[in-house]
């Protein structure tokens, strides 16, 4: 006779606490998640919380939810424990808000429409293809050991090549291979930057929903958006000190899409010449195009070595292979290969070498007006949805490309707690909050991850949400 479902809710959690994955402390999983993982109605997780709350395992503590109290030690034993949680607050690196770690936890459930992910569909991505390579690569020999600090020479000189035909110039010993754009920060955030740093950057930004900079002492300072991108008075004004620095993310900016102007490029350059202000110049986007190739980059005007360059094929290609680079002067370059190695001892090799297989190849340019064609097919179906189902609510701008629309809602159809009630009919948005946006108006739309079907159907519930306010 099988046991009943909430019973197996029951062991699962005393095996965890058993284990001591789950410590004192610890916050279990939601009843929401824990009913999705068990596929049991939210009454069957009730009672099996109810009966270990009367075991003394957990309970329910305000803002916290539900929590372990106890655990099979302590309960058969006087022993004292070690309580990690003690030590959880202790790192030097900040935790992610809780929106964000909201967020992060709902992209994993597959049973949600993603209205929020800043990747792409999975049959955007070249599966058969992808076999192919990775089948060619590894019949080639391969060299097991440790890669070279900077990365695997063939893939520099593959992304040199890349870089060259978008108007940089930039050789194989000036490029950096990394994880991602965000190991690239990482880096940069320990290896060329002072505690009490200042970070000038767009506002909002994406940046904001990281805690890279903040961790390692440094304060972010937003530059308000027109038009034409960040609006450089704040630096003009501003007491400058070896301690500041420019990021940005000129090309489909994260999480507005717009596009810097040429001429706003060049003043960027020039105020930050003038000032001797580095920059942090994220460009993952930028193959991305879908009405016209954008401006030239801020690094393909740079003659003085001021511009650190971010690339990655996370955004176009695969997340899974994990490869991005940062290019900019040698000396930079090999002082931040050096914290690399500190840090993981280099990147796949085999990663490595399907990513210069695919630049070398030919098969990525192919790939990439693929993906372009299609992110035009889904770029009007959610711009049809909203202008049938949302138009009355909220505005927007058209993007030229990347993965986003900027949602603005007009006042009175502000909506407290709409990422919470999305998430209740089973959609995940991002808030413009966790951008640093404080109104409460802003809501960031993805249309390179959800099917079209998808894409629609999670526009509609958001225009339903937007009209029932209360």
């Amino acid at each position: 006779m099988s046991k009943p479902k909430y019973m197996k809710i029951i062991e699962y959690i005393k095996e965890k606490i058993a284990k001591g994955e789950w410590v004192i402390g610890s916050r279990i999983p939601s009843q929401r998640t824990l009913a999705a993982t068990f596929n049991v109605n939210r009454s069957t997780v009730i009672t099996a919380l109810e009966e270990l709350m009367a075991d003394g395992l957990i309970k329910g503590v305000a803002g916290k939810g539900t929590i372990v109290t106890n655990n099979t030690w302590t309960l058969m034993g006087n022993n004292p424990t070690a309580n990690w949680n003690e030590n959880v607050s202790l790192g030097t690196h900040k935790a992610s808000v809780a929106t964000v770690q909201a967020i992060n936890e709902a992209e994993a459930n597959e049973a949600f429409i993603q209205l929020s992910k800043g990747e792409l569909a999975k049959d955007l991505f070249p599966g058969d293809k992808m076999k192919s390579v990775v089948k060619r690569v590894a019949e080639q020999e391969i060299a097991l050991g440790y890669e070279k600090p900077k990365g695997n020479i063939r893939l520099r000189y593959a992304i040199s090549q890349y870089l060259n035909k978008r108007g940089m110039d930039v050789s194989p010993e000036a490029i950096l291979i990394v994880s991602g754009a965000l190991q690239a920060l990482h880096l940069i955030s320990i290896g060329l930057l002072k505690k009490g740093s200042t970070v000038f950057l767009e506002k909002p930004s994406y940046l904001y929903s990281l805690s890279v900079f903040q961790s390692a002492g440094m304060q972010l300072k937003g530059l308000s958006m027109d038009q034409e991108g960040p609006m450089l008075h704040t630096l003009y004004q501003a007491k400058h000190t070896d301690n500041s620095i420019v990021y940005t993310n000129p090309t489909f900016h994260n999480p507005t899409g717009k596009l810097m102007s040429d001429r706003r490029r060049e003043e960027l350059l020039n105020v930050c010449k003038e000032h001797q202000l580095p920059i942090i110049e994220d460009d993952v986007y930028r193959d991305l195009w879908l009405d016209g190739p954008p401006p030239a980059s801020l690094k393909s005007k740079d003659l003085n070595g001021n511009v650190l360059y971010l690339g990655s094929l996370s955004k176009t290609l695969s997340p899974g292979l994990r490869i991005g680079w940062i290019a900019g002067t040698e000396s930079v370059i090999s002082r931040l290969a050096d914290l690399k190695m500190q840090s993981d001892y280099g990147s796949s090799t085999l990663s490595q070498l399907v990513a210069a297989e695919w630049l070398t190849s030919g098969l990525y340019e192919a790939h990439i007006k693929t993906v372009r064609e299609q992110l035009r097919i889904r770029r009007t179906a959610a711009l049809d949805a909203l202008d049938s189902y949302v138009s009355d609510y909220a505005t927007w701008e058209i993007p030229q490309g990347g993965l986003f629309i900027w949602l603005k809602v007009k006042p009175e159809f502000k909506t407290p707690k709409l990422f919470e009630k999305a998430l209740s009919k089973g959609i995940v948005l991002n808030p413009g909050s966790i951008y640093a946006e404080t109104s409460g108006q802003f809501i960031r739309i993805s249309y390179g991850c959800a099917s079209m079907e998808e894409i629609r159907k999670g526009i509609y519930e958001l225009g339903k949400l937007l009209k029932d306010i209360k």
